[in-house]
């Protein structure tokens, strides 16, 4: 079977949650199934670290597609032109886009649906486009793939997509991130945070993650509890971040907030594995990998009661409205002032973090794959 990839997150030194996805189900699949030719599909030159094993044939089609005028030529033009040379038995699809005109069977990835929860959130050209085509290319696949039964639910619902069209194939955290011994939490406080304990947030600086409303909670914190509990922000520039650099010019504890920007995999699983609790007060979700991440690296949680996050944190964490600073950083003090239920979460999280696994995620995928190249 010749199994065609759009593999246009795989970007070095680039690689977040869309290209973490990818890469981590075809590294897998492709070394566990040599028979098979995987074809990715680029749309800029590419990094031959992402070329995993020799039955990946690597693939370019340009130009970049980063703005609606040029998705919907790359994708509905010169992707179909490209798949004629190719001529691949499948196309998957990672990021909720599809091809309206090629005639290829293809497997759609649709990881949540925000833009319909938080459209302000969303950049206008890209709203429009998500607007405009999300129900063609659900109806255009053959299979569509999310990430968590929330999102299923929402597809259905906004889109009445029969429920036997969707697979439930749930996201995981990388093996990088495992508990570390004290005397590596020490180097890694050393570095970061002057040697304190330490609130970790991980994520783009951008509206949805609602670093905000956590900056308003941090600050009470800080006021019911006085402690030199710092703060650690962990994540690129996104999107509309320049509300939250204005507010820490003027922000009473800007000494204690630290802004880490993207990092290495390596080393944000040393700072996860380090720090005191993760909050992650996120508005909308699909799965949250940082939920994850923490867990496995043995630290609690503070997460939203919305979105996915319940149901993936499967009750191993404290729980607080996103929009309420006030209940956010009532747990932040409860963590802070109960070691023994910290305890618990942690022992929760660590058996809650073992029901997700890539090696799982990836024979999900494949049983997608399977299943359509059976029919």
């Amino acid at each position: 079977m010749k199994i065609a990839v759009n593999t246009i997150f795989l970007q070095k030194d680039r690689l977040e949650g869309y290209g973490y996805f990818v890469q981590e189900i075809f590294i897998r699949l492709a070394k566990k199934y040599p028979e098979h030719e995987f074809i990715f599909i680029f749309d800029r030159p590419f990094d031959q670290q992402f070329i995993f094993s020799p039955n990946i044939k690597p693939f370019v089609v340009k130009p970049a597609a980063r703005h609606a005028f040029s998705f919907k030529y790359w994708y509905d033009i010169k992707l179909p032109l490209a798949l004629k040379s190719i001529k691949p038995d499948i196309l998957i699809q990672p990021y909720g886009f599809c091809s309206l005109t090629s005639y290829v069977p293809q497997i759609l990835v649709v990881h949540d649906l925000a833009f319909k929860h938080f459209p302000k959130f969303i950049p206008k050209h890209h709203l429009y486009y998500y607007r405009a085509f999300t129900k063609k290319f659900l109806n255009k696949a053959k299979k569509v793939v999310t990430v968590s039964e929330f999102s299923k639910d929402d597809i259905i619902w906004q889109y009445q997509i029969a429920p036997e069209k969707i697979n439930v194939i749930f996201s995981a955290a990388k093996n990088t991130f495992q508990p570390i011994d004290i005397s590596a939490k020490q180097i890694t406080k050393e570095k970061y945070s002057d040697g304190k304990e330490y609130f970790l947030f991980t994520g783009g600086i951008h509206p949805r993650k609602n670093l905000i409303t956590l900056l308003k909670a941090f600050s009470l914190f800080k006021k019911w509890q006085r402690s030199n509990m710092k703060l650690l922000v962990a994540g690129r520039l996104a999107w509309q971040y320049e509300m939250v650099l204005e507010k820490l010019k003027t922000y009473k504890y800007r000494d204690d907030v630290v802004l880490l920007n993207y990092l290495p995999e390596e080393e944000l699983a040393n700072i996860t594995a380090s720090a005191y609790a993760l909050v992650f007060p996120s508005l909308f979700e699909g799965f949250g990998v940082p939920v994850i991440e923490a867990m496995q690296c043995g630290i609690p949680v503070i997460t939203s009661n919305t979105s996915c996050l319940p149901e993936i944190s499967g009750g191993a964490a404290l729980y607080a409205d996103p929009i309420n600073a006030d209940a956010i950083a009532t747990q932040m003090l409860q963590l802070y002032k109960d070691e023994s239920l910290r305890n618990k979460l942690i022992e929760a999280g660590v058996l809650q973090a073992r029901r997700y696994s890539w090696d799982k995620t990836a024979d999900l995928f494949w049983q997608t794959i399977t299943e359509l190249a059976g029919n």
